[in-house]
């Protein structure tokens, strides 16, 4: 399994680009209505300064820019995202119950970008 190695940073690129594109979405929802889901919420609430953290932090982490910086604020926004708004004393422990599936797999994601770094396709590999 050794030979899989040297596409190591091609798979995290591609778990990278997915993950931001999954995510910039969930942004753009909450701050222009696009996709239509919840639409656009009040800038100044939670649900607004997610969404905006969601837009910018996407964007950067599609382009490979600032990935590790931007993949550690956003794994704690999904973090606090789960535990402010999923879990309860009945379901902590069982994201199943309350819909916390997809922050804590944010979570853990963006955690694993932070240690591993952006992989291919990243502005933050070019030579300086």
């Amino acid at each position: 399994m050794n030979s899989l190695d040297k596409f190591t940073p091609y798979a995290l690129a591609a778990l990278r680009l997915v993950t931001a594109y999954l995510f910039f979405t969930h942004g753009t929802d909450k701050v222009f209505g696009v996709p239509h889901l919840f639409g656009a919420q009040p800038l100044d609430s939670l649900f607004g300064i997610a969404g905006i953290m969601e837009v910018i932090g996407g964007a950067l982490m599609i382009l490979g820019l600032f990935t590790r910086p931007v993949a550690f604020i956003l794994s704690g926004q999904m973090a606090v995202a789960y535990f402010h708004v999923h879990a309860t004393a009945d379901t902590f422990l069982f994201p199943i119950l309350n819909q916390g599936e997809p922050p804590v797999l944010y979570t853990f994601i963006f955690l694993l970008i932070v240690f591993a770094g952006p992989g291919a396709w990243a502005l933050d590999n070019r030579k300086k």
